[in-house]
């Protein structure tokens, strides 16, 4: 997609503080954080929402989740712990239309979110 920010920043149109990146694979830094540690992770390939999944795409959106896992590691938080997230369309809260995963650490999180 064009006029997709997140396509964007994978194609390097626009910046990032990029914390991993694979060949399926980018996370960075979200420029307006809800925690102390705030990541995105997307797959470069474009998909809309969850409901564009398709069931060649599982794992693809299970290697979403074990990047999570091991940035969390790797960063240094993940036995104090973390939430992963994922909203699909405007009711769950998202805004950009590429999906997207979540990666939240550092303060204690609530329950239920938002």
């Amino acid at each position: 997609m064009d006029d997709c920010i997140f396509c964007k920043l994978v194609k390097r149109e626009i910046p990032a503080k990029i914390a991993y990146e694979d060949d399926q694979v980018i996370a960075f830094h979200d420029i307006d954080p809800k925690a102390p540690i705030h990541l995105l992770v997307i797959p470069k390939r474009h998909i809309t929402t969850l409901n564009d999944l398709e069931e060649g795409d599982a794992a693809l959106v299970g290697r979403l989740q074990v990047t999570a896992a091991k940035l969390a590691k790797e960063l240094g938080f993940a036995e104090a712990g973390y939430r992963v997230v994922m909203n699909c369309n405007e009711d769950a809260g998202q805004t950009v239309w590429h999906i997207h995963m979540h990666l939240l650490a550092g303060r204690s999180l609530t329950w239920p979110p938002g």
